[in-house]
């Protein structure tokens, strides 16, 4: 299994979050500096932004079965690839929490 730093994981999120204005994301960088939020509420704000994400995409996708005009097959693809890589590294940071947590249970002090 490969280490992942989790600062180069959470630049290439900062990136993916700007390249697809996933709106939870932005300003990760300014949060963080700042210290006016909490980890738990960045982590909130991150849930809900892949939430989002996902409902534009079934919301899309629905518009495009129904038929309705100005929703073409390319943009709910993009929208639903949007959805899964966002799903995609909510589940690695989630990954690296439960290992970072599990290795600092079997720490022995």
């Amino acid at each position: 299994m490969t280490t992942i730093d989790v600062n180069s994981l959470l630049l290439q999120m900062r990136r993916i979050s700007a390249q697809t204005e996933m709106p939870a994301l932005r300003g990760v960088g300014e949060a963080a500096g700042a210290g006016k939020s909490s980890f738990g509420d960045l982590l909130k704000q991150s849930i809900d932004g892949v939430a989002k994400t996902q409902e534009k995409a079934g919301q899309m996708a629905a518009g495009f079965e129904r038929g309705d005009p100005g929703i073409d097959l390319a943009q709910v693809m993009i929208q639903g690839q949007k959805a899964d890589l966002s799903f995609r590294a909510m589940t690695e940071v989630r990954n690296k929490m439960v290992d970072a947590y599990k290795e600092i249970m079997n720490m022995s002090l």
